[in-house]
């Protein structure tokens, strides 16, 4: 048989963004003498050298921002002709993965899956047509169909929507199970004291976050709560912009930018309140980490219903009216939930990552007979 099945993920690089979070607690958490990953990247990421470390190969090709719509086509084209021993091919690019796939497909890679991770595009307007072109060959090339969500799948899939298989966000439940020590010990080393009331967000600084909303949203809160301050993780294009917005209203004092960091987990302990403004998403990783940490959260309609996971700690509320933000945090702290979450409910719920890997595990060897 000569070792696992190796799976080739495609992506554009793997950093500590939802999909790629998703694909790296898979990997950690599936049977590795069976199924083997490996990666078809465009930049480096940070996850580059623990992929290494399990095994997994990283292949590199340059990204189409960089070399353009032909040479892209052709670097995919060369990339699996001089690949064929691939036997599944996993993308998970949205719209882009319908070019990957087709090359894909026309080089004789027999299994190629697209994955929907969200439920809209990120760029502007040229940008958005041309993944309006690409996403046009996913039917062309995709012969299996997975979405971390109905309406994920609805975006991506179209008509072929029923087809798609739900594969959830798990996640590593006891890692962000609610602990009183690690919350004191990070207050400690963020400075915080018992009587600041703290709103953390985690995410990329792009568009999508809505990062200057949220701004708004914490400057008319601390109007009501001078204790409050407001935490954020991650990093991004356009993190600079939220910090002149930060500073323009003098608000530096109670805004702390942490950067991108490895200990998620933690730090959802530390906070009070889990605020996500977001224009659109697939099914937010973080969200389902911050409700196993017993966080209530105060999260944009347009987020799927999906996500909420039935712990009476999840608020949808309007992106057109700031107001209502400001009243679902106070009336989360009026409700003062316990943060003890039963375990049990996560794996129920399907977000256990040790059952989503031994799922996508069988789903790969049953698609590979």
């Amino acid at each position: 048989m000569g070792g696992p099945l190796r799976i080739l993920h495609a992506v554009v690089n793997m950093n500590r963004g939802g999909a790629e979070t998703l694909i790296m607690n898979l990997y950690r958490n599936i049977d590795k003498s069976r199924v083997q990953f490996d990666f078809l990247t465009c930049k480096k990421g940070v996850f580059d050298e623990e992929i290494t470390a399990m095994g997994g190969r990283i292949h590199r090709i340059p990204y189409v921002t960089d070399i353009g719509h032909f040479g892209y086509v052709k670097a995919l084209n060369t990339f699996f002709s001089s690949h064929q021993d691939y036997k599944i091919v996993h993308s998970h690019m949205d719209k882009m993965s319908g070019l990957v796939l087709y090359a894909a497909k026309k080089a004789g890679i027999p299994i190629r899956i697209a994955h929907s991770h969200n439920t809209n595009s990120e760029g502007g307007a040229v940008a958005r047509a041309y993944k309006t072109y690409a996403g046009a060959f996913i039917s062309k090339g995709a012969n299996h169909l997975l979405a971390c969500s109905e309406l994920a799948a609805n975006w991506l899939f179209l008509k072929r929507a029923n087809k798609a298989l739900i594969l959830k966000n798990g996640i590593e439940c006891d890692k962000f199970a609610f602990s009183s020590q690690v919350r004191n010990e990070v207050r400690e080393e963020l400075q915080l004291g018992h009587e600041h009331v703290v709103i953390g967000h985690v995410g990329r600084f792009n568009e999508q976050k809505n990062h200057l909303f949220l701004i708004d949203i914490f400057a008319k809160l601390l109007k009501e709560k001078p204790e409050a301050i407001l935490i954020m993780a991650g990093d991004g294009p356009l993190r600079e912009k939220v910090v002149e917005k930060v500073r323009s209203l003098n608000l530096t004092d109670h805004v702390k930018f942490l950067g991108i960091r490895s200990d998620i987990n933690r730090l959802l302990q530390a906070f009070d309140f889990f605020v996500f403004p977001s224009f659109h998403e697939g099914l937010p990783v973080t969200l389902v980490e911050a409700q196993c940490a017993g966080l209530p959260c105060v999260i944009s309609k347009e987020i799927s219903k999906e996500v909420d996971l039935g712990l009476n700690l999840v608020e949808f509320a309007s992106l057109s009216e700031i107001n209502q933000w400001v009243e679902k945090i106070n009336s989360c702290e009026a409700a003062k939930m316990t943060r003890q979450i039963p375990m049990s409910t996560l794996s129920e719920k399907g977000y256990d990552i040790k059952n989503t890997a031994k799922w996508t595990e069988n789903f790969y060897m049953s698609i590979a007979r």
